[in-house]
């Protein structure tokens, strides 16, 4: 069973770049065929997917988040991050980290509310 674990500061001034860890357990973020994310959730709309990380180390982005967003790993530490530059109130949500395992599972973090406000 895989479980995921967002971390990382509630609180970001604007402009700033926004970062947030995912942590790993029960499973490798190397193991193959898996895939791993970040969506987000701002107050009162829908879910945005922001990016992904395959377990090749191949990333993947939202185009319209593509200039902001940066997706790494530390396989060391079974973690994967997320940096968003240039943060605006806007970028304000609960961010998610998830990923999908062979053939079509999904697991979700709890979530971590990030507000962006000076």
């Amino acid at each position: 069973q895989v479980q995921l674990q967002e971390s990382g500061p509630g609180l970001v001034k604007p402009s700033q770049t926004l970062s947030l860890t995912c942590t790993i357990s029960g499973e490798s973020i190397t193991s193959n065929y898996y895939y791993w994310s970040w969506i987000r959730q701002p107050p009162r709309k829908g879910l945005e997917w922001m990016g992904a990380l395959a377990y090749s180390g191949s990333t993947y982005y939202s185009p319209s988040l593509k200039s902001r967003t940066s997706i790494s790993w530390d396989t060391y530490k079974n973690q994967f991050t997320l940096q968003l530059s240039s943060v605006t109130p806007e970028d304000t949500a609960v961010y998610y980290c998830a990923s999908r395992a062979p053939p079509n599972t999904d697991y979700w973090g709890k979530g971590t509310l990030v507000t962006v406000s000076s």
